[in-house]
């Protein structure tokens, strides 16, 4: 039974400490202390995003750094963003898109079961027992030293049929390597750059 336990708790300390790298075979990226979880560039798995989750409700608590697709209104879509500082009248909510999408047809297919409000996954440094306080979320990255690496795409072009909510890095390609973090409403991409 001690060998059993000591090889879970080992296990577990290994998993909390690792990177993650998806789309990549295993153990041939290099490793970055300054990552929690990246996605391989020049994956199998082609020019793919994350897509961000679909509410038709915002929530009344979020934790700061939230970033989701408000579909309160289907047919004025938005990528938003929470930031515990708000402006004065966006209730913390930044607008990503700057520009409305009509996600009827998107929020047809999704699946309208009631949802586990205790339900999340967790990356990084796991506190055990999980506080009340600690932040909420579908998928939480929790560390201190680390962050997220977004898909890199060359070129927004490549991605055959974005889904409402994706965003990606986009990389550029030569001679103007126009970097820049990149966010789909459903009808339109929507570029940040530094």
């Amino acid at each position: 039974m001690k060998k059993i336990s000591f090889i879970i708790l080992s296990f577990s300390f290994a998993i909390a400490n690792a990177q993650v790298i998806i789309g990549d075979a295993v153990g041939t990226a290099a490793v970055k202390t300054s990552v929690l979880l990246e996605f391989a560039k020049g994956s199998p798995t082609g020019n793919r995003g994350i897509v961000l989750p679909y509410v038709t409700t915002l929530p009344t608590s979020p934790t700061e750094g939230t970033l989701l697709l408000d579909c309160s209104t289907a047919a004025t879509a938005r990528v938003k963003f929470y930031n515990a500082n708000p402006t004065p009248g966006t209730y913390g909510w930044t607008d990503m898109s700057g520009q409305n999408s009509n996600v009827s047809s998107a929020l047809t297919i999704q699946n309208t079961a009631t949802e586990s409000t205790a339900a999340r996954a967790i990356i990084g440094t796991v506190p055990n027992p999980i506080p009340p306080s600690f932040p909420e979320g579908i998928l939480v990255l929790n560390s201190t030293t680390k962050a997220m690496v977004l898909p890199h795409v060359a070129s927004v072009q490549d991605i055959a049929q974005p889904a409402p909510g994706m965003m990606v890095y986009v990389t550029g390609v030569a001679p103007n390597f126009n970097k820049r973090f990149a966010v789909f409403n459903g009808s339109k991409w929507s570029f940040w750059k530094p």
